[in-house]
């Protein structure tokens, strides 16, 4: 995997991120004014924030298929990154005095990584590469055709 493609696919997982947080946000206050239940509000805006989240990072972020089973899996890298942050901030604030304002965004440089490695490897089935048209699907229909060659002019 080039460096290039690393830069491209990490700042599409930010920019999905950004998406991913301002979508549950508005979906909460929405679902707040409403009177719903705070609770029942975050559960269901996380819920259909990440069901967006997992469409984004498949179409931009890994460029892969979306598939039943890494729709299922996918919740696994929202669960790791949501035990990295409570346990992180937690040892941030009681053990290392980090301030509770703070602590969620120096937990964040730890978390952010590790969700990312997370989901590239539920989605696309590796940390080191990119999946190609041939690694995405079964059906030969959709491999990209094989150049021919150019003749040259004369």
């Amino acid at each position: 995997m080039t460096a290039v493609h690393w830069t491209r696919s990490t700042l599409w997982f930010v920019v999905v991120g950004v998406i991913n947080t301002g979508v549950y946000y508005v979906l909460y206050l929405l679902m707040h004014a409403m009177d719903v239940p705070y609770l029942v509000a975050h559960v269901v805006a996380t819920l259909l924030a990440m069901v967006l989240s997992y469409f984004l990072n498949c179409f931009l972020t890994f460029k892969v298929r979306p598939t039943w089973r890494t729709f299922l899996l996918f919740p696994l890298s929202n669960l790791a990154n949501f035990v990295i942050t409570t346990v992180g901030m937690s040892i941030a604030v009681s053990q290392l005095g980090v301030g509770e304002r703070i602590a969620p965004l120096a937990v964040a440089v730890f978390a952010i990584p590790i969700t990312y490695l997370l989901t590239r490897y539920l989605l696309s089935g590796s940390v080191s590469r990119t999946p190609t048209p041939e690694r995405t699907t079964s059906d030969p229909s959709s491999r990209p055709a094989a150049r021919r060659p150019r003749r040259r002019a004369g």
